[in-house]
């Protein structure tokens, strides 16, 4: 039987290997836990399914960083260590200014970390449905096109074509100047460019994402796949554009069931009335032709067939250019498979869709590991 410090050794290796040559460095414990006076409570920023983050400044660099601890129990978990090693293995090989930069990392018997650059303004979540604030349609835009831009770099610019597989408002932090930066790949996948997701192995284990921003078709047959990330950038457009989470009520509605954006602004766009979707709060003040070709891009970002959905190339396209054609989007269903509802009910079952500003109710925020008949190793 091995010991614990025999383990631990085979735990840095492995993740050692993992790490490009040219990778971040490798902090010691004793430093990270200088940096946030001792892990304190007062250090704390925020909590989500790795585990604490807390703020922390390192002296030698004079700079801020933040810090992801792996909780004890996640250690214990398989799942846990697959989503710190898929962490590292991805970070480590990626450069954007839309994607939060990796620092480094540490592997102590203290516990496993990684040190990320300190994003100052939160997440996109915190901001886009705070009922005391307003967040600027200037600011939504240039978010939308932020964050585009760091699909098409990890679709497209990488060496590998990157598959986040968790795109949504609370992985989207801003910084001082609204700048968007994608983080937490927890579930990222590297693939290589032109694979087909068919051919990649497949076993019965579990589908990870978040309920209202995972694409139907990931549900239904668990491989993991760009027009997945596709679909989940759409839902954030049109939650950048509504004011609203992916489940909200209808203005003047009577039924108590809950109606999926992607529905409402669909039913919208098919009226030849996609503009009265946008965000009330923002009391008309946007640039109408962007908001309608960032209406019209999540809709067809979402379409319920992959094959109908746009590259993100294309969908990029359609949001930057101001002379874009607008595709005409056909009439389309709502999926109603079960393991859909039954993702949809953990995620808007306790919702009451009767509040007068129901789109701005709190919704599972939270990664969900779904059983399916198949899933990717």
């Amino acid at each position: 039987m091995r010991s614990k410090s025999e383990t631990d050794e085979n735990l840095i290796l492995q993740i050692e290997e993992l790490i490009c040559p040219s990778a971040p460095r490798r902090y010691r414990r004793r430093e990270l836990a200088a940096a946030t006076h001792g892990f304190a409570e007062a250090e704390k920023i925020g909590r989500g399914g790795f585990g604490a983050v807390y703020r922390g400044f390192l002296a030698d660099q004079e700079r801020h960083v933040a810090i992801k601890v792996l909780s004890s129990s996640l250690q214990a978990q398989a799942k846990g260590m697959r989503e710190f090693q898929a962490e590292v293995k991805v970070m480590t090989r990626l450069s954007h200014r839309n994607i939060v930069q990796l620092l480094g990392w540490s592997g102590e018997a203290g516990g496993l970390m990684l040190v990320y650059e300190l994003v100052p303004n939160g997440s996109l979540d915190k901001h886009l449905h705070d009922p005391q604030r307003l967040l600027a349609w200037t600011d939504r835009y240039k978010i939308a096109l932020g964050v585009g831009s760091a699909i098409l770099y990890l679709h497209t610019e990488c060496e590998q074509c990157v598959l986040h597989g968790d795109i949504k408002p609370a992985n989207i932090l801003l910084d001082a100047s609204c700048n968007a930066k994608l983080g937490d790949f927890g579930v990222a996948r590297l693939v290589d460019h032109g694979t087909e997701t068919d051919s990649l192995t497949v076993t019965a284990q579990v589908v990870a994402g978040t309920p209202g921003y995972m694409d139907p078709e990931f549900v239904n047959n668990g491989r993991p796949s760009a027009e997945a990330d596709v679909f989940s950038f759409g839902v954030v457009l049109l939650e950048l554009a509504c004011g609203r989470r992916p489940t909200a009520a209808r203005p003047n509605a009577t039924a108590t069931s809950p109606v999926l954006l992607i529905d409402w602004v669909r039913d919208m766009y098919h009226n030849n009335t996609v503009l009265g979707a946008a965000d009330r709060r923002l009391d008309g003040e946007f640039d109408d032709r962007q908001m309608r070709r960032v209406l019209v891009a999540g809709l067809w970002c979402t379409h319920h067939d992959q094959s109908q959905r746009p590259p993100i190339a294309q969908a990029m396209d359609l949001l930057r250019r101001q002379d874009a054609e607008l595709p005409i989007l056909p009439e389309m269903r709502s999926p109603a498979t079960a393991s859909v509802r039954s993702l949809e009910e953990i995620a808007y079952g306790d919702l009451d869709l009767s509040a007068e500003d129901s789109g701005f109710e709190d919704s599972s925020a939270d990664t969900a590991y779904h059983t399916s008949e198949v899933s990717i190793c």
